[in-house]
Formats: C-alpha cells, structure tokens, sequence
C-alpha cells in the first residue's frame, strides 16, 4: 500500500506496432479530437491508413504527438513551430546514429 504522500501511476504499454485511431490518441493526451486533426493538418503527425473513413496512426505516433503537446504546452510553441522543431530533432538524432556507425 503507498504511503500518503506517494503517487501511483497507471498507464499502459504501446507497441510501435499497435495502430491508434484520432479517439484513442485524443484520450491518451486528454485533447479534443480536433487538436489531433490539427497535428495532421499541420505535418506533425501522420496517418498511416484511413480505415471506414477515420484515420488511423501507428503505435510510434504516440512519441512524436507527446513530444509535440509538451513542446506547444511547456513552451508555448505554436504548431508549425512544433511541426520544424520534431523535424530538426529527428534529424539530430539520426545524424548522431550515423556519427555512431
């Protein structure tokens, strides 16, 4: 049993494989619906199949939609700011996967 001055996180693992639709990425981040078609809109996030008419992303999306809510979140960014700084960062990281090889 925890103590009273301890938290108890709960949550649930994602595969890179697992495929999401807009509800289930708006309830993971507690965002309305329409804050995720306008990670799309805007090249954040991308949709990997659109299945009955509604979009659907990969288990991997997950990552770069967390980064992005915590940069426009934290640091006030506004979304095509998001959009460059996820691209940069990915760019960084595979330059140093490469420096590494």
């Amino acid at each position: 049993m925890p103590l009273p001055d301890q938290k108890t996180l709960l949550g649930e693992i994602i595969e890179e494989s697992a495929v999401l639709s807009v509800a289930d990425l708006s309830r993971i981040f507690a965002v309305d619906e329409r804050h995720i078609v306008e990670l799309v809109e805007e090249g954040v996030l991308s949709v990997i199949e659109i299945h009955s008419s509604e979009w659907r992303f990969s288990g991997a999306a997950l990552r770069r939609a967390r980064i992005a809510l915590r940069l426009e979140r934290d640091l006030g960014i506004n979304l095509p700011g998001v959009a460059l700084a996820l691209d940069l960062l990915e760019e960084l990281q595979q330059l140093r996967r490469e420096r590494k090889a």
